[in-house]
């Protein structure tokens, strides 16, 4: 097969060989630049997505560590022992806070958070089958600190920012151990069903950020598709270019040699070889030019050694 296409292209003129030459280089160009920007982009946009989820996930930490050490010790101490407010409660907070962003600001109106629970007290945080997962990974690998990954939900692909969350402080018992210690606030509002039995140092949910990829990818695909027309366009510019050059500093001045040689090698020895430039192609025109007046030359020293043989024949 291989010989077969050496025979073909061997067939070929100069400028069509040229031209596979670089249609060759062209699909490989394109085909290794596409794979390069794709990783790139990629790369670029999970990178772009990952530090917005961060990014929320943090303040939304913030949120909760202020209240935790702010807003709570000076609500508890008003309230008493059996005085409760949700707004003590750092979840409580994390979320008000959430809410109002995505009602502040469209950029946010499809980012997700959510305090995911096992037994949550408010019945909002429960965690669904996929959230279970992630709280159950956290719990049999308790040095795992955070997970990401990408999810569907509700038909739209998100990439999420998980981390887990523990009962570290055992004040949190007073609300979360038995109804009979509950504050009698806590237990009307929510009820004593949910949110009890919780033990120390257990990982009792993850609190996970979801971010919506569809934006993000939609413009990398917008991204690949316009550099990989404008890098198509160049490749396309680039092979008429060298075609063109080829075409009229290379091929024509041969064919103008060759027509030329044909001409000499019949006879006529007016014709002349024109040379139209100092390269390579230049020199093979001086080279035949050359060849020319020597055969000229060899052509007039044979009918001079024709006519003195012939002489003395005529004599006689």
């Amino acid at each position: 097969m291989l010989r077969t296409f050496s025979q073909n292209l061997n067939d070929l003129a100069l400028a069509q060989k040229l031209t596979i030459l670089l249609l060759v280089i062209f699909l490989g160009g394109i085909t290794f630049s596409g794979i390069a920007l794709a990783n790139i982009l990629n790369y670029k946009a999970q990178n772009e997505i990952t530090s917005n989820a961060l990014l929320l996930l943090r303040t939304l930490n913030s949120v909760r560590s202020y209240t935790n050490n702010e807003v709570t010790p000076h609500l508890e101490a008003s309230l008493g022992n059996q005085g409760f407010l949700p707004q003590v409660v750092p979840a409580y907070s994390s979320r008000k806070v959430f809410d109002s962003l995505r009602k502040d600001n469209n950029s946010y109106q499809d980012f997700l958070y959510k305090e995911a629970m096992l037994n949550p007290t408010n019945l909002q945080d429960m965690a669904d089958s996929f959230e279970k997962e992630i709280i159950q990974n956290f719990a049999q690998n308790k040095n795992m600190q955070q997970t990401s990954g990408f999810r569907s939900f509700q038909g739209e692909k998100y990439f999420y920012v998980a981390r887990p969350l523990a009962l570290n402080d055992a004040s949190c018992l007073r609300c979360h151990s038995t109804p009979e210690v509950a504050p009698k606030e806590m237990i009307k509002i929510y009820g004593d069903q949910n949110g009890m039995g919780w033990k120390l140092n257990e990982v009792l949910g993850a609190q996970i950020v979801s971010v919506p990829t569809n934006e993000v990818l939609q413009k990398t695909r917008q991204s690949f598709i316009l550099v990989m027309g404008i890098v198509t366009i160049i490749f396309a510019i680039a092979i008429y270019m060298a075609n063109f050059w080829l075409k009229r500093y290379v091929v024509r001045p041969i064919k103008r040699v060759v027509r030329v040689a044909e001409a000499v090698s019949t006879g006529d020895m007016e014709a002349d070889f024109e040379k139209v430039s100092n390269d390579e192609v230049g020199s093979l025109v001086e080279a035949f030019t050359r060849m020319k007046l020597s055969l000229v030359m060899a052509i007039r020293r044979l009918e001079q050694y024709r006519i003195d043989h012939r002489e003395p024949h005529d004599k006689l």
